[in-house]
């Protein structure tokens, strides 16, 4: 395997990209009067009610095929409190409601159910932690795991039919390696390519790029085109010179139409772009300050042919952010801390839809998915919306 060696590139342009992670006040001064961005109302009643007392664990992925449904992917009953959300799952059960629903579920675009399915099944290997969820352009659902052991992916088609399973699951992490991964964030697709983009991961650190129809390897890179490694960096320390490594998790490596590919490098707080064969572009950091879980969990592009807005979900600051998609400006956000439609508690994936509408998953205690209506282009009128209410 090879792996495109960029430094020099990286090394030339980290010095002027280190000014990217701009503060608030920055960012009013240069979002000024006739800028203009996508606009969003969360729509309070979608999706509609789940039948047999389901319930949502944490929700850690979210697609859309080509008929704009709109796929979830959950963590069940690990991730919910058996005496106070699963009653009905407890043996002996202790009251009616609730249990656990299927982990994957399909709605249409009403907000419908009208499939419900996944778990372990016969020829394949269930993540112990599963994670992440897109549609390839055959509208076949491929997902990942962030468990132990979790070193391999999953691909079905759209009703639940197992098709293929690449990488050797319970395999020890390791970010050169070719025939298993290190606990998949997400995979993302370029249609022309035929190439499958893997976030890999949550112990590897690399982009890994697959033929999408074999599972084959066909290179991989880390930070700024570098050879991957593993070494331990620390924790992120906003003082420091940016990190010329990948941290944990890599959590999302999404191409763009242009030929581009953008990854999430999580708690460095980075958007990293990348060329399709791993030579480095450019890098910017979203809410530099953040700590701990860090605040690039996951970008979906808007709907246009030029896809000229990126949208950016911060699972630890509670928002979703709008970008000019080349220049890489943060135009405003909208959200915040909550339990309300609207607001986010742990935002953590985000998709689009051919309308333009928005959909974005919670994890943790947030359990659920959300629509925001596509409002058209407007002027902004602040930097942060807050819950964008219907009016």
């Amino acid at each position: 395997m090879r792996t495109p060696g960029n430094a020099a590139i990286g090394v030339t342009l980290l010095g002027a990209i280190a000014g990217l992670g701009l503060g608030a006040a920055a960012l009013d001064r240069r979002v000024g009067q006739g800028t203009m961005a996508p606009r969003f109302e969360v729509d309070p009643l979608w999706p509609k009610p789940l039948p047999n007392h389901w319930v949502l664990g944490s929700v850690i992925g979210v697609g859309v095929d080509s008929r704009d449904h709109v796929y979830i992917i959950h963590r069940g009953l690990a991730t919910l409190n058996e005496r106070t959300e699963a009653g009905a799952a407890t043996t002996p059960p202790t009251g009616e409601c609730c249990a656990p629903a299927p982990p994957i579920l399909e709605f249409d675009p009403e907000g419908n159910l009208v499939n419900a399915w996944g778990g372990p099944g016969e020829g394949y290997t269930w993540p112990n932690s599963n994670h992440g969820l897109t549609l390839d352009p055959g509208d076949n659902v491929w997902i990942g795991g962030n468990g132990a052991g979790d070193s391999h992916i999953l691909k079905f088609t759209r009703d639940g039919r197992f098709l293929a399973q690449f990488g050797i699951p319970g395999r020890d992490p390791n970010s050169n390696a070719t025939d298993h991964f290190g606990r998949v964030a997400k995979i993302s697709f370029d249609a022309a390519g035929e190439e499958a983009f893997v976030a890999d991961g949550y112990r590897n650190k690399r982009v890994a790029v697959l033929d999408a129809t074999t599972g084959a390897l066909k290179r991989y890179w880390g930070a700024y085109g570098h050879a991957p490694v593993d070494t331990n960096l620390g924790p992120y320390d906003p003082a420091a010179p940016p990190a010329g490594h990948f941290r944990n998790p890599v959590h999302c490596a999404e191409p763009s139409a242009d030929g581009l590919v953008y990854v999430c490098d999580r708690v460095n707080n980075r958007i990293q772009v990348f060329r399709r064969d791993g030579t480095f572009v450019t890098e910017t950091r979203i809410a530099p300050l953040t700590l701990g879980d860090g605040s690039t969990w996951d970008i979906a592009f808007s709907r246009d042919p030029e896809q000229r807005y990126l949208y950016v979900a911060d699972g630890k600051n509670m928002k979703v952010y709008v970008l000019d998609r080349r220049r890489l400006e943060i135009l405003t956000s909208f959200g915040d801390g909550g339990r309300q439609p609207g607001l986010f508690f742990a935002v953590h994936s985000i998709a689009t839809d051919s309308r333009g509408n928005i959909y974005t998953t919670e994890t943790y205690e947030g359990k659920r998915v959300q629509k925001f209506v596509f409002q058209g282009v407007g002027p902004v009128t602040a930097r942060d919306q807050g819950a964008p209410w219907p009016k």
